[in-house]
């Protein structure tokens, strides 16, 4: 078995735990509030700045060249992402310099800082394992809720979903990418570091949506 089936394969019962979020689930099945969906963009934000600097963390704190590289071309793909989910947020009728200037929930806090932590003790490595979820998870959802969210806000327009969007369907290459870097991953010790933290990373990515579900609870429970 090649490394990233053995990564999904020992990490289901987290994505499917991940997938299973009521708030989730309403929200693939039925779309979102305003409201919801400016907070959403709003805990985005706050990660996705963050990605740049993460990966060039990583970058700076492994020796391994191969992985390097592919952690600078994720560089070049991710730059300036956040600027798309700012713009989101002022289509959407939000304040974009109110949540540039403004702090996450706790649950986004604890994530990024986990990231952090987790580079520099624990290895360099266990940036793959925010990058399988959280740009797993958007590739399989991303498309889905930007529908839902669509269909339920009386919108004149297509605005206010780049960043959904782009983080869809379109992102397949990414994970295409990503799964022949993990693929070249043969020291088992590495390959467990990037299914442990995977697995930390579906509870942390999670808890975002269980906060948000405390300010925006769900009305019903989608099948």
């Amino acid at each position: 078995m090649v490394f990233y089936d053995r990564l999904v394969s020992e990490t289901e019962n987290e994505r499917n735990g991940f997938t299973s979020i009521p708030l989730i689930r309403e929200a693939m099945h039925s779309g979102a509030s305003r409201e919801l969906y400016i907070d959403f963009l709003t805990q985005a934000y706050h990660h996705v700045k963050h990605t740049f600097p993460l990966l060039a963390f990583a970058a700076a704190r492994t020796t391994d060249e191969t992985y390097q590289d592919a952690l600078v071309e994720y560089m070049e793909e991710e730059r300036g992402h956040e600027k798309w989910i700012l713009n989101d947020i002022e289509a959407m009728g939000g304040s974009a310099s109110a949540v540039r200037d403004g702090a996450p929930g706790i649950a986004c806090q604890v994530m990024v800082g986990y990231t952090y932590y987790a580079i520099e003790w624990i290895s360099p490595y266990a940036m793959l394992g925010s990058v399988h979820v959280l740009e797993g998870m958007s590739t399989l959802l991303a498309d889905k809720a930007a529908d839902a969210i669509q269909r339920s806000l009386p919108l004149k327009g297509k605005d206010g979903f780049s960043y959904l969007r782009s983080h869809g369907a379109l992102d397949i290459e990414h994970v295409a990418f990503f799964k022949k870097l993990a693929n070249g991953i043969t020291d088992a010790r590495t390959q467990q570091t990037v299914i442990d933290a995977s697995k930390i990373f579906y509870r942390l990515y999670g808890d975002i949506y269980h906060e948000l579900a405390t300010r925006h609870p769900v009305k019903s429970h989608a099948a």
